[in-house]
C-alpha cells in the first residue's frame, strides 16, 4: 500500500468514523436500541466500502462530500448484514472486530431489531439527503435495494446456507459472491457514477473494475480465514472451514486461490485502463485488495 493510499484511508475512515453516530444522535430511536445500533456501527472496521465510494467520486473529479450520507447508508446496511450473520440462527460468531457479537452484548431480540433498524434508516438517509437531486436519490435507493435485497446480498446469504454439506464449482461458488459479497461492493462504484453523472464508458470501467473487484475481495476473506491472524481480523480464524462452508480455498488450494485473487485484480485494473483510471486512488486500492493482512 503506498504512503498516498494509506494516508486517503486513514482520513476518510476517520471522516466515516466520526459521522456515523451523527447520523443517529438527534433521533427519536429508543435507548437500548439505539445503543445498539451504535455498538456495531462503532466496533471499527476497514470501511472500505465507503472509502472505495470516495475513492471513485475522486476518480471521477466529483466533490466527495456528495456521497457522504450515501457512504454513510451503505456502511448502515454492511453492519446490518454483520449483526444478522453472526447470529446463532446463521454462523452462530462470539467475536466480530475483536468485540462481543451484538446478540451477545444485547440479546438475539434486540440485535435482530438493530439490523433491521440499521438496514431501514439507510434508505431513510438517502432520501433525505440535501445535497442529491432527486432523481439521482431514486436511482441510489433502487440500486442499494438491488444490491442488498433478495437478488443481491440477501440472496447470496441464502445461497451460502443451501450450499453447505455441498460442494460447489468454482462457476457456481462465484455465482453465491456475487451476490453475498460482490454486489455490496460494487454498490459504491455504482452509486459515484450515478451522482457524477458519469458517461456509459465510465460507468461501464467502474462497474467491470467492481465486479473483480468483489471477487478478488472474497477470495481475500477466504485466504485470510486460513492464514489471517486472529488479532488483526478482530474475529476467530478457521469459521469457514468449522461452518463446512465452500470456500476458494477448499477448492483451489491456498496457492490456487492466492493465484485466482491475483487474476481478478489484474482484470479490475484493465477495466479501469478503458477510461485512463489506471493510476487512480481505485487502482491502488485494487493493490490494497490484493496484499491486505485484515
Amino acid at each position: 500500500m503506498t504512503l498516498q493510499l494509506d494516508a486517503y484511508m486513514h482520513e476518510k475512515k476517520a471522516w466515516i468514523d466520526s459521522q456515523l453516530p451523527l447520523f443517529l444522535q438527534e433521533t427519536s430511536i429508543p435507548g437500548k436500541l439505539k445503543e445498539s445500533m451504535l455498538y456495531s456501527l462503532m466496533a471499527g472496521g476497514k470501511r472500505i466500502r465507503p472509502i472505495l465510494l470516495f475513492a471513485a467520486l475522486n476518480t471521477l473529479g466529483e466533490s466527495e462530500d456528495k456521497g457522504l450520507s450515501t457512504a454513510i447508508a451503505l456502511e448502515m446496511v454492511h453492519t446490518y448484514s454483520l449483526i444478522h450473520d453472526d447470529l446463532p440462527a446463521m454462523d452462530n460468531d462470539d467475536l466480530r472486530r475483536g468485540k462481543p457479537t451484538n446478540h451477545k452484548m444485547f440479546g438475539e431480540a434486540t440485535a435482530i431489531l438493530a439490523g433491521d433498524g440499521l438496514l431501514t434508516f439507510a434508505f431513510q438517509i438517502i432520501a433525505s439527503d440535501p445535497a442529491l437531486d432527486g432523481d439521482i436519490k431514486s436511482r441510489l435507493v433502487a440500486l442499494l435495494a438491488s444490491a442488498a435485497g433478495p437478488e443481491g446480498m440477501v440472496g447470496g446469504q441464502e445461497d451460502d446456507l443451501e450450499a453447505e454439506e455441498k460442494v460447489l464449482t468454482l462457476e457456481q461458488l462465484m455465482s453465491v459472491h456475487r451476490r453475498k459479497t460482490g454486489r455490496l461492493v460494487g454498490f459504491p462504484l455504482e452509486a459515484a457514477a450515478v451522482i457524477a453523472r458519469a458517461t456509459e464508458q465510465q460507468t461501464h470501467s467502474l462497474t467491470g473494475y467492481a465486479d473483480h473487484l468483489g471477487l478478488a475481495f472474497q477470495i481475500g476473506d477466504d485466504i485470510l480465514d486460513i492464514i489471517g491472524n486472529e488479532e488483526e481480523l478482530g474475529k476467530p480464524v478457521g469459521s469457514d472451514l468449522n461452518n463446512h462452508k465452500n470456500t476458494y480455498v477448499s477448492l483451489l488450494e491456498l496457492e490456487g486461490a492466492k493465484k485466482k485473487m491475483a487474476d481478478h485484480v489484474d482484470r479490475a485494473v484493465v477495466f479501469l485502463r478503458k477510461s485512463g483510471f489506471e493510476n487512480s486512488l481505485l487502482a491502488q486500492i485494487a493493490a490494497f485488495i490484493l496484499n491486505r493482512t485484515f
